[in-house]
C-alpha cells in the first residue's frame, strides 16, 4: 500500500523574486495564506485515511521559499506539524526553499522542529542561464547550501529544470552533472512550460522564447533520469504535477499528466532499438522485459510498439518475472 504524504503550499510568501516562469498560483492552484489550522486539517485528513506511516509519510511544505518567510510564520506551521510527528503519525517535515535562504541559524531552526529533507530550488548550474531566468542567486550558492545541509544533518533534496530560457541540452547535462556531484539523495526534474501571467509568457509572444516539445522533453529527461539512477540519486519527481490551475494556466511546453511514464518509455525504446540493430527486420520478434516494467516499457498508450512497427520491426513485448528493470532479452517468435 502507497503511504500518504500531506503536501502543502504556501505560495509566493518570502519571496523577493519573480523568476522567469514562475506563477505558484497556477502551480499550486491556490492563493490562500496557509495557517496553521490548515496544517492540522490536512494532517487529521490523510490519518484517517488509514494510510498515513510514522516511517514513509512526511508533511511537506512546498511552493514558496519556506525559509524566507516571517520566522513567526514559519514557526506557527512547523509547530502545527510538529504536533503530529511527535504523536507518531509522520516520520518528519519536508520543505522546499532557494539555495541563497539557507544558514547555520534557520538549520538549526529547521532541525528543532522536526524537519529531516530539505529540498533546493537550484533549476540550472550555469550562471548565465540563472541570471537570464531571474534566479537571484549562483550556482555557487547551491553549492554552499547543498554542502550545509548535509553538514547538519539534513537529507538532501535538489530541484533542476530543463529548457530555461537560455539553456540547452549541452547546459541541462551539466547541471545533472553538477548535482550529482553535491551527492543529493534526492532529486525532482521539471522541463520549463509556459504559464499565463510569467516573463517568459512575454518572451513566448515576442517570439523570443521557443519551448521544448514534449517529445523533446522526454528525450532529454530519459537520460538525465539515467545519469542520477547510476549514481544513486532517487528521481522522485519528472515533471510539473497535474491538477490545481496548471491546465488553464498553462500556453506552451511540456506538460504532459503522465509525463515521467513519458521518459521511462524513451528508456526502453533506446535499448529495444539497440538490441534489435543488426537483426532482420523481415523476422518476427519476442521482446521480454522485466514483468514489473512491463507498461514502461510498451509506452505510454503502446507508443513504443508502435515505434517499433514504424522502424520496421515486428515485435511482440512481454514481461518476465526473472528480468531486472532495464534488463530486456530478444528471441526470434
Amino acid at each position: 500500500m502507497k503511504h500518504v504524504n500531506v503536501a502543502l503550499f504556501v505560495t509566493h510568501q518570502g519571496c523577493e523574486h519573480r523568476c522567469s516562469f514562475c506563477n505558484q498560483s497556477t502551480i499550486s492552484g491556490s492563493q490562500k495564506r496557509l495557517t496553521a489550522s490548515d496544517v492540522k486539517e490536512a494532517c487529521e485528513i490523510a490519518i484517517k485515511s488509514g494510510r498515513t506511516s510514522p516511517t514513509d509519510s512526511e508533511i511537506a511544505f512546498f511552493g514558496g521559499s519556506f525559509t524566507a518567510i516571517d520566522e513567526e510564520y514559519m514557526i506557527s506551521l512547523l509547530r502545527a506539524a510538529k504536533e503530529y510527528i511527535n504523536k507518531g503519525c509522520f516520520k518528519g517535515v519536508r520543505i522546499s526553499t532557494r539555495p541563497d535562504c539557507i544558514n547555520e541559524d534557520k538549520l538549526k531552526l529547521l532541525g528543532s522542529y522536526s524537519v529531516s529533507a530539505i529540498e533546493l530550488g537550484a533549476q540550472s548550474m550555469d550562471d548565465g542561464v540563472l541570471s537570464l531566468n531571474e534566479r537571484g542567486h549562483t550556482a555557487e550558492d547551491v553549492r554552499k547550501a547543498s554542502c550545509l545541509i548535509r553538514e547538519y544533518g539534513f537529507e538532501l533534496g535538489l530541484q533542476m529544470m530543463t529548457g530555461l530560457y537560455g539553456s540547452d541540452c549541452e547546459k541541462d547535462i551539466y547541471t545533472a552533472r553538477e548535482l550529482i556531484a553535491l551527492k543529493p539523495a534526492t532529486v525532482r526534474i521539471y522541463p520549463t512550460v509556459v504559464l499565463e501571467n510569467t516573463v517568459l509568457a512575454k518572451k513566448l509572444r515576442a517570439g523570443e522564447y521557443v519551448p521544448q516539445s514534449v517529445d523533446e522533453a522526454a528525450k532529454l529527461c530519459a537520460k538525465l533520469l539515467i545519469m542520477f539512477e547510476e549514481s544513486g540519486v532517487r528521481v522522485i519527481r519528472l515533471g510539473l504535477h497535474s491538477g490545481g490551475n496548471v491546465e488553464d494556466g498553462y500556453l506552451a511546453g511540456p506538460y504532459h499528466p503522465a509525463f515521467s511514464e513519458l521518459c521511462y518509455g524513451e528508456i526502453y525504446l533506446h535499448k529495444m532499438l539497440g538490441a534489435l540493430k543488426d537483426r532482420d527486420p523481415s523476422k518476427q520478434y519476442v521482446i521480454e522485459v522485466c514483468q514489473t516494467e512491463l507498461s514502461k516499457a510498451k509506452g505510454q498508450r503502446k507508443r513504443n510498439e508502435k515505434a517499433l512497427k514504424n522502424q520496421g520491426y515486428c515485435c511482440i513485448i512481454k514481461g518476465n518475472r526473472f528480468l531486472e528493470k532495464y534488463e530486456i532479452t530478444v528471441k526470434e517468435n
